[in-house]
Order: structure tokens, then sequence, then C-alpha cells
């Protein structure tokens, strides 16, 4: 399993991930991902990039089994702890889900749906790789297309590369040509430990979102701009954080095999 460079951040952080204002809004997140992809009791959905697991325990307590993915051991073993009835986690590179249908037949079509949010595992880019190298997010999204059931749904929310340009802070910066923001910033840990570090995210436009999902065998079905906490079926704009993709497997497609 390759590194990547947010590992070192995830270790740092644990626990005190939690404590960051983005993620309180698990609850309205999960409760409009339930109704916008038609998830309920019995259904399989895949997590990816889950981090400490706040989507899928959340899911997990609505009755549907859901198995999460995260290249953080430390995020891992926190969403293992005390992890609910139906929720299972397992350290994998969202880059390569392939490589796990081998040994887990669920990841070879058996998902019913599919999430990754928040920047968990869709959105972080190789900054010391060339332009095109180091941009995995269609490898992570074919991924997730080939998990899926045909018929299968996924919400994969993305950095707006609109709200980013209209709103970048001088402290920050963004990449025109890679459409990447970078940030310098400070992250503590459980016990209030600084560490500073460099943070890496790819930023989108609902055309952008389209056109790759079409490129992996998804069929785009809307996008949404979105903030943490505030999901709405809301149309396209430059004052919200993110965009929500939501796209579904076609109904014929060969299981196994995204398109």
């Amino acid at each position: 399993m390759a590194d990547h460079w947010f590992e070192a951040v995830a270790a740092h952080l644990g626990a005190a991930y939690l404590r960051y204002s983005f993620t309180y809004g698990t609850e309205q997140e999960v409760g409009f991902l339930v109704e916008e992809l038609g998830l309920g009791p019995g259904d399989r959905v895949l997590d990816v990039g889950c981090g400490p697991g706040r989507h899928a325990r959340a899911l997990a307590r609505r009755g549907i089994e859901v198995v999460g993915v995260d290249i953080s051991e430390t995020f891992v073993a926190l969403a293992r702890t005390d992890a609910p009835v139906g929720a299972t986690f397992l350290r994998a590179d969202a880059r390569d889900l392939g490589a796990l249908a081998a040994v887990d037949p669920r990841f070879a079509g058996g998902f019913d749906a599919a999430v990754s949010l928040c920047q968990g595992a869709f959105g972080l880019p190789d900054p010391t790789a060339g332009v095109l190298a180091g941009e995995p997010d269609g490898a992570v999204l074919a991924g997730i297309a080939g998990a899926l059931r045909p018929g299968g749904c996924v919400a994969v929310s993305a950095f707006s590369a609109y709200f980013q340009l209209r709103y970048l802070e001088e402290r920050n910066t963004f990449d025109a040509d890679r459409g990447v923001h970078h940030e310098r910033t400070v992250v503590r840990d459980p016990a209030g430990s600084e560490l500073e570090t460099d943070l890496w995210t790819s930023c989108w436009t609902p055309r952008e979102l389209r056109l790759l999902a079409r490129s992996v065998g998804l069929e785009p079905e809307a996008v949404w701009s979105v903030s943490p906490g505030e999901y709405a079926r809301r149309p396209p704009d430059a004052d919200h954080h993110e965009f929500l993709l939501i796209a579904r497997r076609p109904a014929g497609d060969v299981p196994g095999a995204p398109g």
C-alpha cells in the first residue's frame, strides 16, 4: 500500500479530528443521503475515505450494512472502537479499490450504494507528482464504480472551485492549472500538541464532475451545492463549500467492472 501524505496528518489528529466544526453535521448529512440514495435497512453501503467512521456509524444505526475503508490506520482504529452492529472498517487505499475485489466479493459489484464525503479519499491530490500522475480522483471513482452493483448509486462530495476562488484567503494559494487548493495550517492532537502541515485539495466544477463520472461508467443524476451539515437539493452556486455528485451505475452493467 503506497504511502499518502494525509496519513501523517491523520495520525497526529486522532480523535481530535471530531472536534472540528465541519464534523458536527453528520446526522443531517446522513439523513439527506438516505433519502437521496433511497437507502433502507438491509442495504449495503461502501464508505470510501471513511475517516473515524462518523458517516458509516450513523448509517449502521439506521440498520444499513456499511463497510468503511480508509488509508489511515489511526482513523480505522478509531472507527472500530465500539462500532455499531452492521459497520465494519478496513484499512485500504482508495486509489486501488479493485485489489480488494479478489479477496472480498463485496468489492466486486456487491454494494447497493457508495459514498465518499468530506475529501476523505476523493479530492486528495499528490503534490509531488506531475499534473496527470498526481490526480488520483479518476482511479478512486473508477474503484467505487466497480464496487457498485448494476443500478447502484454513489454520492461524492468535492471542493467547489468557484467557492475556493471567491473566498481565497491570503495565506492560501490556488493552482489554476491543476485546480488544487493549498493551505499551510496547524493541526492539534487530542492533547493540544501542534503540527504545522500542508493540505492540498482538488477543486471541481459541476461540469468536470459529470465528465469524470461518465468516464468511469457512471451516469450523473444531479450535482448539488452543499456545505457541511447543510446538505440539500440546491442547484450549483458559488456560495457553498462543496458540490455533491449523485450518480448511478447503469442497470445493464456487468458486475465488478465499471462501464
